[in-house]
């Protein structure tokens, strides 16, 4: 993107011209949630001023205006993920209820005691905890896929860890650590040779690279809306239709059914049978909207404006002296994590933040990939479409500052 065009789209985010303590705001906290653009944010205006109604159950106006809205967003998702139909679209809360909407019901249909599920180190607590939850409740193992020195996912060791015992692996498309993109296409195909279904877990992919879930074929494919400049308490979950329909529900009450009696219920056809109870149609239709912003400016633009960012950013950041950036895969996304001498992350997070940039610090929702790694947690930036160099170049001047101070 060339400066005109990032100007126009910094002009989308008004949150961008913020001060933090009377300092210009550079917000490097994107992998935790994105800022919103103005269409996003009036989209959710539009629906609670002018398309307010429950949807799916009403015969006047508004409730069919915002089934029609709702049920579009589902198709606006579908295309986006390049699914093979609409309802293989499940909207959820965001990638850990659809996480644990898979572990409750693929386990309850398909698990029992002495089976295995397999994920990897460098996971987020919302695939790992959901998948021990379920193990303890059957009698199962979780096995854990280990790491190579450059950070990238052992795939030998990975080959010898499923067997006859593995019912499902579950893995991240993109470590909201390291910035790894794991080859998650070659890993279905190698679990498929066994017959073992996949979960993809997208949140951190879906911002920043093309994803079409037919070609990886994967099994279930999940994300957050509020990860990919769309609001918080939407997700997806995309579940191959032939799978989903083995699999029961998640959760009881309205929607879900098709009939009711104190005898018997009988559930609802896809993708209704998931989603129990009155959903979030404005957020899915705000969903919709942010997923069109990232279309016109095109994923192929992005994800080249922000590998740009990753590169200058990581050779900026080389200049600090007892610099040590924590994720060196080859194939990597916009996150550098980094550890600077002995000084704890979070003193110098506190520090940035004083001079008005925000970072993460800490261990990222990953403690296990921390703990393996030997250290307490990393400074997390990361970047999105609306970051620039000039922001990194004041990063860096005031990281400088700070690891000054610090030593």
């Amino acid at each position: 993107m060339n400066k005109q065009e990032l100007e126009l789209i910094r002009a989308d985010f008004p949150i961008l011209q913020e001060k933090i303590y009377n300092k210009d705001l550079i917000y490097f906290d994107n992998g935790a949630t994105t800022q919103k653009p103005r269409a996003v944010v009036e989209k959710i205006e539009e629906g609670y001023y002018h398309l307010n109604a429950n949807i799916h159950r009403g015969v006047h106006y508004l409730s069919q205006k915002a089934t029609e809205a709702h049920e579009d967003a589902r198709t606006t998702v579908a295309e986006f993920l390049h699914a093979a139909n609409r309802e293989e679209i499940i909207f959820t809360r965001g990638t850990t209820e659809a996480i644990n909407l898979v572990a409750s019901s693929f386990g309850e249909a398909f698990c029992k005691a002495g089976d295995e599920v397999v994920v990897s180190v460098m996971e987020h607590h919302s695939n790992i905890v959901p998948w021990q939850m379920l193990c303890e409740r059957k009698g199962m193992k979780l096995r854990v896929i280990p790491m190579t020195e450059n950070t990238e996912l052992d795939l030998d060791a990975y080959r010898l860890l499923l067997n006859s015992r593995t019912r499902i692996v579950s893995i991240t498309h993109v470590s909201n650590v390291l910035g790894t993109v794991n080859p998650v296409a070659e890993m279905i195909k190698i679990a498929h040779a066994q017959n073992i279904p996949v979960l993809i877990d997208g949140a951190q992919a879906v911002p920043h690279i093309p994803v079409n879930v037919v070609e990886l074929d994967a099994d279930f494919y999940v994300f957050s809306g509020h990860k990919i400049y769309g609001p918080t308490g939407i997700g997806v979950l995309y579940g191959k239709e032939k799978l989903l329909n083995q699999l029961p529900p998640y959760q009881g009450g309205g929607e879900m059914i098709a009939t009711v009696t104190f005898e018997k219920t009988t559930y609802n056809e896809l993708p209704f049978k998931f989603e129990a109870g009155t959903p979030d149609y404005i957020g899915s239709t705000a969903l919709a909207e942010a997923l069109r912003y990232v279309q016109n400016i095109g994923l192929e633009n992005i994800a080249s404006h922000e590998h740009e960012l990753l590169e200058y950013g990581t050779q900026r950041l080389m200049e600090i002296e007892g610099m040590r950036i924590i994720g060196t895969a080859e194939n990597k996304s916009a996150v550098i994590s980094f550890l600077v001498g002995n000084i704890h992350p979070y003193d110098l997070g506190m520090l940035l933040d004083k001079l008005g940039i925000a970072v993460r610090t800490g261990h990222h929702c990953a403690q296990p990939l921390c703990d393996a790694m030997g250290i307490p947690g990393t400074v997390r930036a990361s970047f999105a479409l609306y970051n620039t160099k000039e922001e990194i170049d004041a990063f860096i001047t005031a990281l400088k500052r700070v690891v000054g101070m610090l030593q």
